[in-house]
């Protein structure tokens, strides 16, 4: 009873976060952006940041694909807005060994709110990309930031 339970949770995060995306749609001033495409099934998600203070001020993005791939990238919006560039770095290593079956600490699952939830993606390897795209998008996005910024 309780794993249909905690089914039905999954899915119902996964769909209110792809029917009803956070921080979708495009920022005025971004810092930069990148856009990823998924080759395997078409997917494309184009994520926008805005770097202040050392930190992901603002964060959007677009796109289309499969409801994973939409449902990830809202959670990862909301997953990295606010935080600073170490920590936003972390988190995306976090979610790349969950997403990958391997284990986290409680405090990462805790850090990554709803986006835990696709942790069983992992059983579903062609699903992998879908759910990981925005994060490589970001993850890449913090590295050129913080290249130039070492220039």
């Amino acid at each position: 009873m309780q794993l249909d339970k905690l089914n039905l949770l999954y899915r119902q995060l996964i769909l209110e976060n792809a029917a009803h995306p956070q921080h979708y749609g495009h920022l005025t001033n971004f810092s930069d952006h990148l856009m990823l495409r998924n080759p395997t099934c078409g997917d494309t998600i184009d994520v926008e940041m805005v770097f202040q203070a050392e930190k992901v001020a603002e964060i959007a993005f677009t796109g289309q694909g499969c409801t994973i791939s939409q449902a990830s990238a809202s959670m990862m919006t909301s997953v990295l807005l606010g935080q600073n560039l170490v920590d936003a770095k972390k988190l995306i290593a976090s979610f790349s060994r969950l997403i990958m079956g391997e284990p986290i600490s409680d405090q990462e699952n805790q850090a990554l709110g709803d986006a835990a939830v696709l942790a069983s993606v992992a059983e579903f390897p062609t699903r992998i990309r879908c759910a990981t795209l925005a994060w490589h998008a970001a993850d890449n996005l913090l590295d050129q930031y913080l290249e130039k910024k070492h220039e």
